[in-house]
């Protein structure tokens, strides 16, 4: 897989993560700790494709 692959492939899991947080916070008494987790893993990812992208510059 080329680096512009997975950072795609990065960034699509990244947005489906970002709609999951966002449908799992439209429901009243929402799982706290299921949104925790969400944030952390979509976070992760964003660390990561900026590092990846980082990479490819120089």
């Amino acid at each position: 897989m080329s680096m512009q692959a997975h950072v795609a492939e990065l960034e699509r899991r990244h947005q489906a993560l970002d709609k999951q947080l966002k449908e799992e916070m439209a429901h009243p008494g929402s799982d706290v700790s299921r949104i925790n987790d969400l944030k952390r893993k979509k976070l992760h990812l964003k660390d990561e494709i900026t590092r990846l992208k980082g990479e490819t510059v120089h």
